[in-house]
């Protein structure tokens, strides 16, 4: 298989390169435009495969995606590159619409395009599979409800519209030109190589610093969390066995307040990191006024890809962030440097979703 991975530098796309890469991948192709939370260190593991090559591109290039597709001979296209930071979006709407919409809009002319050229049998194992967020249903009440893929889109923010927007523009290329296309739409990730404006990272690297650990609201805001390296390995399963026109959803079944995660955090921390003086981390956690239109709830039913596909996480939320706060410590060679020249750990965060 030869893989095209958009949004390949960052959180979840790097995962995917490895994961891609350490299963047989013939060849990987990143394409990133390395915005603020693309990063090459992030590739660092499989910089010098053979295997693997990166190409600074904008999604919204579609020629240039499109000669890609033509002379890496690519037939599966995996389109996780997005801006995906929910604050970022009520600040400044205007660039998810332009990377989110419009770039997925391109990326969809040159897979087309590139699709159209094929001999009959590359057509038949040719894929789009375009990437998503749980955010796109909406929030849930405080009760057992799920999302499944049934669920009625009802985004919140300008970040969750403009994913809405992109999986409607991949669904009609679909129906309309019959794109051999696939989707999901996963749950809050965690794990290595996380930009550090999101919850887990922040709570870690201001942990460490000494500095407040941010929660908004009363910190009651219901997550449901995914490892990163189990939602790469079920990213793979979608790309290459998933049905064409379906949609799968993918979460760690692992349901947590924000206040929760923020605790659990503090509590390794305190194990592995202990403050000067014994005082528990936890005692840094302010709260903070909440952010405009904040979801309540988000829970995943996985059971489709779970049944059709094999897929089951192998990490629990307490393995998986135990390794997550692990890395972290071993890892400074990594943050340091985006903490200090990227970052200026004010901005709170919520757990990356697409593909950063």
């Amino acid at each position: 298989m030869r893989f095209l991975v958009t949004g390949g530098a960052g959180f979840i796309g790097s995962a995917v390169c490895r994961q891609l890469l350490m299963n047989g991948a013939e060849r990987v192709v990143v394409v990133d435009n390395l915005t603020y939370a693309g990063n090459l260190q992030s590739l660092a593991t499989i910089s010098n495969d053979p295997r693997f090559v990166f190409r600074k591109v904008d999604i919204c290039d579609g020629g240039t995606i499109r000669e890609l597709l033509r002379s890496d001979r690519i037939n599966v296209v995996m389109h996780l590159a997005a801006e995906s930071h929910v604050d970022r979006s009520i600040d400044g709407p205007a660039k998810f619409i332009e990377t989110n919409v419009v770039g997925t809009f391109h990326l969809l002319e040159a897979a087309l395009a590139h699709w159209r050229e094929l001999a009959p049998a590359l057509r038949e194992t040719f894929r789009f599979h375009h990437v998503s967020t749980d955010e796109v249903f909406g929030d849930l009440d405080f009760d057992d409800s799920l999302f499944t893929e049934e669920t009625p889109y009802a985004p919140s923010s300008p970040y969750s519209a403009s994913k809405a927007a992109s999986d409607h523009f991949v669904r009609a290329w679909h129906k309309t030109y019959g794109l051999p296309i696939v989707l999901s739409n996963c749950s809050n990730n965690y794990g290595p190589y996380h930009f550090p404006e999101k919850l887990i990272p922040l709570v870690i690297l201001n942990a460490l610093g000494e500095r407040p650990l941010p929660i908004y609201g009363a910190g009651q805001n219901v997550r449901d969390w995914l490892f990163v390296e189990d939602h790469a390995r079920a990213l793979e399963l979608v790309a290459t066995k998933g049905t064409p026109g379906e949609s799968y959803n993918i979460g760690g079944r692992s349901e947590r307040t924000n206040l929760s995660v923020v605790e659990s955090v503090c509590d390794i921390l305190d194990a592995r990191s202990p403050r000067a003086g014994g005082a528990s981390y936890r005692d840094l956690i302010t709260f903070v006024t909440d952010r405009p239109g904040h979801d309540r709830r988000y829970a995943i039913d996985a059971s489709k890809v779970e049944r059709e596909l094999g897929w089951v996480p192998l990490e629990s939320f307490e393995t998986g962030l135990a390794k997550t706060v692990e890395w972290f410590l071993d890892n400074k060679w990594w943050w340091g440097p985006i903490r200090k020249e990227k970052y200026d750990g004010n901005r709170l965060g919520e757990a990356g979703k697409t593909a950063r």
